[in-house]
């Protein structure tokens, strides 16, 4: 998903021209359209409403749900099981896939849903300019916004909801508040004369367009119209949709390695269950009486508990983090992407930084710093406040007046007097205070004002003709003028001080008065660096992960930013330069980019998914609509909690705030729950492949089942029942420090080494059974057999959880403790393992008890058998 290119394409259109060349484009006029020609264009266009298709239902996408290769699995065994009447069998694998589908079918059902909420930010009527023939007078009339057209006139006011993307033709102080499009609080000012100020926007970046108003923001303050320049599909807020022929969203790492080891575990299952059965028949002379023993050995090969281990260890992880009340998991298997996020994208605005300026330097006309400017633009920035009436404070005045009030001589401006003050406004980049310095007389002919003039440099230097009270060239404006593009380069706001003295005069003053003026000095600020910032990116990049910073601001602003931060910029990347890209290119230049800027939507999108094709796991923090085709882009999509509804609804995760702490925090508890699924699958697959390996030898050489049915079914659950304890693992001293994830081909190297070995214990109790029950007639040691294995297989599994879970370095000093879950749960299989073949329920599962020389030799095995595992653990390094 990502911004869609017509509609960038029709809001630089808008934006390209003059203004009467953008209404001869769009054969309309001041006077709005004929209601027969708006008639045809609706017709032509279409209507103004969002573009998308109609979501899957619950029940529809419930049904669809079984598709993974592991949900497959399960139900396929637990069909056969049910065909072999092994009904215990069947009823839990049914449970299983049934929790499985519903946790699924939600997470899906409840993203989907973010496409609609776009629709919240739509006005629902619009006050439109018409007439009814093209000789009537024009008409404004309430038009529902879906009949708008391109070429129709719009007004705006205060509280309206922007209808369509529109190119303004009127402006009265019109600020207009675009947070649901870029993220930003702050409201922006609109004008018409499109070389006003502001950076004029960019072609790759429409947002940028001060004489564009877009649909989906709302207007502050003031008043306007503007000419409807694209409705519909074609609209900047609509481009950030789903489309039905658009790039599907790819599966997550979660989705990957799952299916990857759900994979792994089918082909194991086709080969086990058939060879089963080949050597019983072969060998053996046994028939389909041997099925439910195949089938009870591919249960036996499954983990049949992964879904119920995955969803608690990852649950137990969200609501650790809920408690606090700072991260809220919205899809849990986004936990686990979360552990394998190496490369984190965040926008500057809000996260790196604070959503305010800050003073970053004043100095005078010799370069040199000067106090005596702040002080000045001070009077200026007091005055222009107090006396203009603005619609609301201008944030570059209120930071330079904290950052004076910091002073030793804070309070100087006080000793004013304000008598008149002329503010910046449409196509005017300059501010005048006027005022009456301390200790001047009132109504003396003698009396003297102060003009006070802060602003664009160039448009305050045009008007100086003095520099600390020598004559001001030509040359020496251009050395200023130099200057200002030097710091402007570095990404700093720069505005030039000024200051006139004239007689005091009673008439009101006006711009003409703004001449002669003797430059004071440059004032520059910048955004203020987020207080935790700096500390978390360290935090980040000591834990594996690489900051990657995508803005739309200017580059040399967002390179300043980074720098403060102490995160590197190098070479940044525009959004410009990402167009030229072929995918291949891009992919090569993001692994060597940190900051992106001037990017537009699609821009953001693009280098997420280039970053995914090279084999990085992505998260991406955004909280605009223009965020959204990212935030979908990554494999973790992150939102503080203040951010917009429809992005909101779109992320796997919410931040209480734009804090990289918090997030921090949430990573180090995804890589924790990982650590504990992967013990599982260790300790879990290991075991099974051991006993299936066993199982196999031994029906070669055993005249009878080596296990029954309902004994491999029994081990089975009560193994499955001690491994939830599992996802209460406390995982080994610095597994946070580095990016987890499940991966199948190093899950498969373990589980072959240490099945191995586990099917080496198991023959040798073979050996231990044979010398052990040499006096038993055939019958009474063929229970006696069965007794003997399944209390050794239940013994080296508890073994196995206490030796390879993801806490292993416990067993290797002591550092770590066992946590009381894991204690019990391996009590308790040693507890079942020896006394269930000696109690009641010993006899209708075919076991006896075994003679007390069986117990002392398993004794032995058991321990050469850690000693085997503690040797073989030390030079394997954790598998995730």
């Amino acid at each position: 998903m990502a911004w869609a290119p017509e509609a960038r394409t029709a809001a630089v259109r808008g934006a390209d021209g003059t203004t009467l060349e953008v209404l001869r484009a769009l054969e309309s006029g001041p006077r709005g359209l004929v209601e027969e020609e708006a008639e045809e264009r609706l017709v032509r266009h279409g209507e103004n409403t969002f573009p998308g298709r109609r979501p899957d239902s619950w029940p529809r996408r419930f049904a669809r749900s079984p598709r993974d290769p592991f949900t497959a699995v399960l139900l396929v065994l637990g069909l056969v099981s049910a065909a072999v009447a092994a009904w215990g069998t069947a009823c839990v694998i049914a449970v299983l896939v049934l929790v499985s589908c519903v946790l699924r079918t939600t997470g899906e059902h409840r993203a989907d849903r973010s496409a609609a909420a776009l629709r919240d930010l739509l006005a629902t009527t619009a006050t439109v300019r018409r007439r009814a023939t093209a000789a009537s007078p024009p008409l404004t009339r309430e038009l529902p916004v879906d009949q708008l057209v391109p070429g129709d006139v719009v007004l705006l006011a205060p509280g309206d909801v922007v209808p369509a993307d529109l190119r303004l033709l009127r402006t009265t102080a019109l600020t207009v508040h675009e947070a649901p499009l870029t993220g930003e609080s702050a409201p922006v000012e609109k004008y018409v004369d499109a070389d006003g100020p502001g950076d004029g926007g960019s072609p790759a970046l429409p947002l940028g367009h001060p004489h564009l108003c877009f649909q989906g923001s709302s207007v502050v303050s003031g008043s306007g119209s503007g000419v409807v320049v694209a409705t519909g599909a074609h609209t900047v807020l609509s481009g950030a949709l789903p489309r039905a022929g658009g790039r599907p969203r790819q599966p997550s790492p979660f989705d990957r390695s799952v299916n990857g080891i759900a994979w792994t575990l089918i082909r194991f299952t086709l080969l086990t269950a058939p060879l089963v059965l080949i050597v019983s028949a072969l060998l053996r002379g046994r028939g389909l009486e041997t099925l439910p023993f195949a089938v009870a050995v591919a249960v036996g090969l499954t983990p049949e508990m992964l879904p119920v281990v995955v969803t608690t260890a990852l649950a137990r992880g969200a609501a650790l983090l809920a408690r606090d009340g700072e991260v809220i998991v919205r899809r849990l298997p986004a936990l686990h992407d979360l552990g394998a996020v190496d490369v984190l994208c965040v926008d500057k605005t809000g996260t790196l930084t604070e959503d305010r300026p800050v003073l970053a330097l004043c100095e005078g006309p010799d370069g040199q710093a000067d106090p005596e400017v702040l002080r000045w633009a001070a009077v200026n920035a007091l005055w222009t406040l107090h006396l203009a009436e603005l619609p609301m404070p201008d944030a570059l005045d209120e930071a330079i007046l904290d950052a004076d009030g910091e002073g030793a001589d804070g309070d100087h401006f006080e000793k004013f007097e304000g008598v008149d003050a002329l503010p910046c406004g449409p196509g005017r980049r300059l501010s005048t205070a006027v005022v009456r310095p301390p200790g001047d007389p009132r109504f003396a002919l003698a009396a003297r004002h102060t003009l006070v003039v802060k602003g664009a440099p160039e448009d305050v230097l045009d008007r100086c003709t003095r520099a600390a009270g020598a004559e001001l060239g030509a040359d020496g404006r251009e050395r200023l003028a130099r200057r200002a593009g030097e710091l402007a380069a570095e990404g700093l706001r720069v505005l030039a001080v000024a200051r006139a003295t004239c007689p005091a005069r009673t008439r009101p003053y006006t711009p003409a008065d703004e001449r002669d003026l003797d430059f004071v000095g440059f004032v520059a600020l910048s955004d203020a660096p987020a207080p935790t910032a700096a500390e978390a990116l360290a935090v980040l990049a000591r834990h594996g992960v690489d900051v990657k910073v995508l803005t739309g601001d200017h580059p040399g602003t967002a390179a300043r930013v980074c720098r403060e931060l102490g995160l590197a910029p190098g070479e940044v990347v525009t959004g410009e330069r990402i167009d030229a890209l072929a995918d291949a290119e891009l992919a090569r230049l993001t692994a060597r980019t940190t900051v992106f800027a001037r990017c537009a939507p699609e821009h953001k999108a693009r280098v997420l998914r280039a970053l995914r094709a090279a084999g990085h796991t992505t998260g991406f923090l955004g909280d605009g609509v223009n965020d959204l085709a990212a935030t979908v882009a990554a494999d973790v999509g992150i939102c503080p909690r203040d951010g917009v509804d429809v992005v909101r609804e779109a992320a796997d995760v919410v931040l209480a705030s734009k804090d990289l702490t918090a997030l921090d925090r949430a990573i180090v508890a995804g890589r924790r729950s990982t650590g504990n699924i992967a013990a599982y699958l260790r300790i879990a697959l290991s075991s099974n492949v051991g006993n299936v390996i066993a199982m196999l030898v031994a029906g070669l050489l055993l005249p009878f089942l080596p296990m029954l049915p309902a004994q491999v079914l029994v081990q089975n659950l009560c193994f499955d029942a001690a491994q939830l304890a599992l996802a209460f693992d406390r995982p080994a001293p610095g597994a946070h420090l580095r990016p987890a994830l499940l991966r199948p081909r190093a899950l498969l190297r373990f589980v072959t080494g240490f099945g191995l070995l586990n099917a080496v214990a198991d023959l040798a109790t073979f050996g231990v059974l044979a010398l052990a029950l040499r006096s038993m007639g055939a019958e009474e040691g063929q229970s006696a057999f069965h007794a003997g294995w399944f209390t050794e297989n239940l013994l080296t599994q508890a073994l196995v959880m206490l030796l390879l879970r993801s806490g292993r370095h416990a067993a290797e000093g002591g550092r770590v403790r066992v946590p009381g879950p894991i204690r019990l749960a391996t009590a308790a299989l040693a507890v079942v393992g020896l006394l269930l073949p000696l109690s009641p329920l010993g006899p209708p599962l075919s076991m006896t008890p075994l003679p007390p020389l069986y117990y002392g030799l398993l004794a032995l095995v058991l321990v050469v058998y850690g000693l085997l595992l503690a040797v073989a653990r030390r030079p394997v390094r954790q598998s995730t």
